[in-house]
């Protein structure tokens, strides 16, 4: 099992990873798994206790089997580096976007390649995976690397796991591999063949960068044109469903995609990344930022919608209840980050707006939902008396709610808007319940 590291006198790990959340950890247990003495580093006491107790304080499928598997040893935890130089250190920290300021926060990088340039030695291979800014591991990373080491090894090695699949999806995924120079390339290449042997090799640390941001930026984009749809259908009073799935139909073009909220604290902050990184050198791409625009619009239609349909109930909106379902951004594969979730936008636009704003999630802790902004419930509760029901992520176990319950539940004809369509079979038709969902006019 793992345990808490002391620094000074021991041999050198092998890797260190810097940042145990949900990038950081997954990659220190697949490593550590790997047979690669691995030393997992954060300034969160907390968090460093939960994995060293091999209880993650986080949701991730696997993980915390994998952590209880390990042999006595082959992880460890600290918070901070070890004096003694680990052979490479990859940095895992989180690099948010400030919407504010239109401008990348890369306040936690910064401080954690300070940190790890004070304990480095010349054959220490520097790892960045935190997702950046084209130009950074440049422009902010090797300077500092220099003033310690004259001929440092960095590499670009972005992370590409989707949450609920991160484990396996190390392992499988391509590693995209952009390098400083050719040592540190083969110095990456040794490192990550212990755990992803499918390796992408690409000709600069720009180019990773670009990969990465690329990589999401497109996700969102195609899914930001199911959305559009969506709009459009709303307005036209179509199903965008109806549309997309007779669009699909044995037609030999790339498939649209359904609508549906697009979060997550990948999707949310990389398409900004990438424009920040083409306003850099003059150029504003104008798709990127436009896709963004259309998938941040959809959960604020979907408040105004219920606003709209509860305006004209017998009871006042200021009096009316809220039921939230799903307050993590996604459900499939399921998650409890809560991070460029829809719920967040829901409290924001309903808060002052309606009398009693609650939620529910399979595996959001009641304390994270409280402090979004909703009273936590459960299901039983969350529809006692409700004035309306929005369902926000696709989890199954939402998929037991039915017109009897609804009706017997909640205060005659329910407001009930639907994100991804999980009850359209049952209550497209159902009398008594006014049914929203997206993409439906």
């Amino acid at each position: 099992m793992s345990g808490e590291h002391r620094a000074g006198g021991e041999d050198g790990h092998a890797v260190t990873i810097v940042g145990l959340g949900y990038v950081g950890l997954p990659l220190a247990v697949c490593f550590a798994a790997a047979g690669v003495r691995t030393l997992g580093v954060d300034t969160d006491g907390d968090a460093r206790a939960a994995a060293a107790a091999g209880r993650p304080s986080f949701f991730e499928p696997g993980l915390h089997d994998e952590l209880r598997a390990l042999p006595p040893g082959a992880l460890t935890f600290a918070g901070g580096l070890p004096d003694t130089p680990s052979a490479a250190v990859v940095i895992c920290v989180g690099t948010p976007f400030d919407l504010a300021s239109c401008q990348p926060d890369l306040r936690q990088l910064e401080a954690a390649v300070a940190a790890v340039a004070a304990h480095i030695g010349p054959q220490t291979l520097v790892v960045v995976r935190s997702t950046v800014p084209v130009g950074t591991c440049r422009d902010k990373v090797l300077s500092v690397l220099r003033t310690v080491v004259d001929e440092p090894l960095l590499a670009f090695c972005p992370e590409r796991t989707i949450q609920g699949r991160a484990l396996a999806e190390i392992r499988s995924l391509p590693q995209v591999v952009g390098a400083l120079d050719e040592r540190s390339r083969e110095r990456a290449r040794a490192l990550f063949d212990r755990i992803a042997p499918d390796q992408v090799h690409v000709s600069s640390l720009e180019a990773a960068e670009l990969v990465k941001l690329a990589c999401n930026a497109h996700t969102d984009l195609i899914y930001g044109f199911g959305n559009e749809l969506a709009t459009l259908a709303e307005h036209l009073r179509l199903d965008a469903n109806e549309v997309i799935r007779a669009a699909n139909v044995r037609y030999p073009r790339p498939d649209l995609a359904r609508p549906g909220f697009v979060g997550g604290s990948c999707l949310t902050k990389d398409p900004y990344l990438l424009v920040h990184s083409g306003e850099a050198v003059g150029y504003r791409p104008p798709m990127v930022a436009a896709a963004r625009k259309v998938n941040e619009n959809v959960p604020v239609r979907a408040a105004q919608r219920v606003l709209g349909a509860l305006a004209v109930r017998q009871t006042p909106v200021e009096e009316c209840k809220v039921f939230v379902c799903g307050v993590a951004y996604k459900s499939r594969p399921a998650t409890d980050d809560v991070r460029g979730a829809a719920s967040e936008v829901i409290a924001r636009e309903l808060g002052a707006q309606v009398g009693l704003l609650v939620a529910h999630d399979f595996l959001v802790p009641a304390e994270r939902t409280a402090s979004i902004g909703f009273k936590p419930v459960d299901l039983e509760e969350g529809l006692r008396d409700s004035d309306a029901l929005i369902l926000l992520t696709d989890h199954p176990g939402y998929a037991d709610l039915t017109p009897q319950l609804l009706r017997a539940a909640m205060r005659p004809d329910p407001v009930v808007f639907d994100m991804w369509g999980v009850l359209a079979d049952r209550l497209s038709d159902a009398e008594g319940v006014d049914y929203l969902r997206l993409g439906r006019g």
